[in-house]
């Protein structure tokens, strides 16, 4: 019983009407009840196996999202009560959408049901019959941020036969359903600036382009591993929990978690988790974005960026590549130089070599930042930028004056004009330099303390 409450005052009080060993028993369990942890669902929602859509299984998906029984009311995107939500910790990028996801694990009876293979730090195993769904949501105003227009919603069934399959519903216009994709599609999206008007293009995935990434290597699904759901999520009871403590209560693993165990369960650190390392935040990145083909036996690289594999043995700093772009001494990563670390360089560009290759239209600003300051906090001597190239004059009678500058004070930058990588016996570059077109300069920045710059270069050609 609390301190503060007196055998007279419990006599005079409302616990006077029931005996004084009842309301000392009470008085004991009702704080214990107030500050009881919660969890995010009580039961298990019950749901059949492809959400009652046996063809799933050998890829045969409804023409529309309505007729797949992933929602009650689907134009106002009422998921049915088997749906369960989910957040990751740290999202897959795609462009700026905004997503939304739901798992249906089926469950055959009140008694019996089938289980995820829960598994710490890999991959884990799902029923057959389980459906994850991730809806693509869209700003179109970038001065409203509730401005937004449905883009697709995409259904992966796991087959049973250690696959998936995947379908692309294309949201028509009025939002009213959407519509099974077939092929792949890009479509021009007008977007509202503050200065006025954008286009920017939604690549719309067939089923040939998510086996790209949804592999038998990763097991085929992207994303649901203890390491992104281990953190808090706000379910729709209103209730926020561990999302690895609520799935072990309501059974949806094949063990329980012991709860004390949660905190040495690995969890990936978002970008702005600042109370995490930087590093646990770039490699959370890397995981999130690029592991499920940069792993052993994945994809043409030497680099693993799973998050549970050790740094030492992920081969990310000065790591040795297959393909380096024609830059001199580059590596998957160089200590404080992001021009000769490849990781950093193909996520940086739109071009023909940027990373991921497909349905890649615009820039993860936030991603490169972490990036960056990661491979500039490293330990090692800072490279130089490369040297800025311009004409100041365009062309003219056949010529044009080139001048090539650079940021840091005191540096010596030595060019060629005959295409060939400037080295230290080539000319050092003094002011404007009048070439004749076409040429190409190239030039280099050196200063003691730094690692020279890569070569940057320029082709000038007279005008047509």
């Amino acid at each position: 019983m609390p301190s503060n409450l007196s055998w007279n005052a419990v006599k005079n009080s409302w616990w006077g009407f029931i005996s004084t060993k009842t309301a000392l028993l009470l008085a004991t369990l009702l704080p214990i009840t107030a500050n009881a942890r919660s969890f995010g669902f009580e039961v298990r929602p019950q749901s059949p196996p492809f959400l009652g859509h046996p063809e799933m299984q050998h890829g045969e998906f409804p023409s529309r999202l309505s007729q797949t029984g992933a929602f009650k009311d689907t134009a106002r995107m009422v998921p049915v009560d088997g749906l369960i939500p989910y957040r990751l910790n740290v999202p897959f990028f795609s462009d700026d959408a905004i997503k939304t996801r739901w798992i249906s694990v089926p469950s055959f009876g009140t008694n019996s049901a089938s289980t995820i293979s829960f598994d710490p730090t890999g991959e884990w195993k799902f029923p057959t019959g389980t459906v994850f769904v991730k809806h693509f949501d869209f700003g179109t105003d970038e001065t409203n941020p509730e401005a937004r227009r449905r883009l697709e919603t995409r259904l992966v069934a796991v087959d049973g036969h250690g696959g998936v399959q995947v379908a692309t519903y294309k949201w028509r216009a009025d939002s009213s359903d959407a519509d099974l994709l077939t092929n792949s599609l890009a479509e021009p999206i007008l977007i509202r600036t503050p200065s006025g008007e954008r286009t920017q293009v939604w690549n719309y995935p067939g089923s040939h382009d998510c086996r790209t990434c949804h592999t038998e290597l990763n097991g085929g699904v992207l994303g649901v591993t203890a390491r992104q759901l281990n953190g808090p999520f706000t379910n729709p009871t209103g209730r926020t929990d561990n999302q690895l403590r609520t799935w072990s209560h309501i059974g949806l693993f094949d063990r329980d978690i012991d709860e004390a165990a949660l905190a040495s369960i690995p969890a990936l650190a978002a970008a702005g988790e600042t109370s995490r390392s930087i590093e646990d935040r770039a490699r959370s990145y890397l995981d999130a974005n690029c592991s499920h083909c940069h792993r052993p036996g994945g994809t043409v690289g030497n680099f693993d960026a799973r998050y549970n594999t050790p740094l030492a043995a992920q081969h990310l700093i000065d790591g040795p590549v297959l393909i380096d772009q024609g830059i001199d001494r580059a590596r998957v990563i160089v200590p404080r130089d992001i021009w000769r670390s490849i990781l950093y360089l193909r996520p940086s560009t739109l071009e023909g070599m940027k990373m991921p290759p497909i349905a890649h239209e615009r820039l993860d600003q936030a991603g490169l930042a972490l990036l960056r300051d990661w491979i500039n906090s490293l330990p090692g001597v800072p490279a130089l930028a490369p040297p800025e190239i311009y004409s100041a004059t365009g062309p003219k009678d056949g010529q044009t004056e080139v001048i090539v500058r650079h940021a840091e004070p005191d540096v010596k930058i030595r060019y060629t004009t005959d295409g060939s990588a400037p080295g230290q016996s080539d000319p050092i570059y003094q002011g404007p330099i009048r070439v004749t077109l076409p040429t190409v300069v190239r030039a280099r920045a050196y200063k003691s303390g730094f690692i020279r710059s890569i070569a940057a270069q320029q082709f000038f050609q007279a005008s047509n």
